[in-house]
């Protein structure tokens, strides 16, 4: 039977949570470790001419550094705590988001040393975006998780959280001229996702980038040493993919990066023009250090 005491005590509950609700959103920055097991995000392969576009959307690829919201917290795609101010993420719905952090064209390493750091610099992540292109929890295939995207975003008391501007692919040649005006305007190249796929953790056509070069990471195995001009510093990086497969990286190096080389171990971003008959890739050059990985 619901009795006055059993109001006074439903009411004190509620009252409970609440109290509990608000110290944890007060408490949730010091709570949250600071690494955490890799989010589980959808990767890209290469688009190649002659694939099939029917069903594709395309977007710009924003060269900046990816972000995930787990509805809670802003992750790298390495698995470390993104330390963005509480105005930044506090408009953030708590539903997971995919995206990247990003500075605006020609603007990475603004965006690296901003999202690298572990004390939050109010100035610097004024200049940043979180644009954001997925919705990895949503159900449904990427049609149906775009119009969700389409009515959580934009908020208007956060332009800095943006739903990336998708359109309908058509043809190579338009995609072709789409891409090199975005290169030429200084972006990093364009996506494509086919929208009949659902989210899914792992490297498939599903998602595609299209940029005027191959890119691809390794890991640093060792220092090999310079020759030359170069002697007495690095002269090349012994790398190794993913797949097992060796080779020597000597291009791409500023005399500081050849001074002061990224460590073994460490995870970098090379770019290539194709593979050779090995499996090798051609023309290799560094592009930069996986700062997230």
């Amino acid at each position: 039977m619901w009795t006055a005491a059993s109001a006074r005590s439903s009411a004190a509950s509620t009252a409970n949570k609440r109290r509990r609700a608000l110290l944890l959103a007060a408490l949730g920055s010091t709570l949250l470790p600071a690494w955490a097991a890799p989010p589980r995000l959808m990767l890209a392969n290469g688009y190649r001419r002659g694939m099939p576009l029917a069903g594709y959307w395309v977007s710009e690829k924003y060269d900046g550094l990816r972000g995930y919201w787990d509805g809670q917290a802003l992750w790298t795609r390495g698995g470390q705590r993104v330390m963005a101010p509480t105005w930044f993420t506090a408009p953030l719905p708590a539903v997971p988001m995919d995206g990247e952090l990003w500075a605006g064209r020609r603007r990475f390493e603004h965006a690296l040393s901003t999202v690298r750091s572990q004390q939050a610099d109010d100035a610097a992540w004024r200049a940043m975006r979180f644009m954001v292109f997925d919705l990895p929890a949503a159900p449904g295939d990427f049609d149906a998780r775009l119009a969700r995207l389409e009515q959580l975003l934009p908020i208007a008391a956060a332009p800095w959280i943006v739903a990336v501007p998708q359109q309908r692919a058509t043809t190579h040649a338009a995609l072709q001229a789409q891409r090199d005006r975005v290169v030429r305007d200084g972006g990093e190249g364009l996506v494509l996702h086919l929208g009949s796929a659902p989210y899914r953790s792992e490297r498939s056509d599903d998602l595609l980038k299209f940029k005027p070069y191959d890119d691809a990471e390794a890991r640093v195995l060792a220092h090999l040493p310079g020759q030359g001009r170069h002697t007495g510093r690095m002269g090349a990086l012994l790398v190794e993919t993913g797949e097992g497969l060796r080779f020597k990286l000597g291009g791409g190096f500023s005399d500081a990066q050849r001074r002061d080389p990224p460590p073994v171990g460490s995870l970098v971003t090379y770019r290539y023009n194709g593979l050779n008959a090995s499996g090798l890739p051609r023309h290799a050059r560094f592009l930069r250090v996986r700062s997230d990985a």
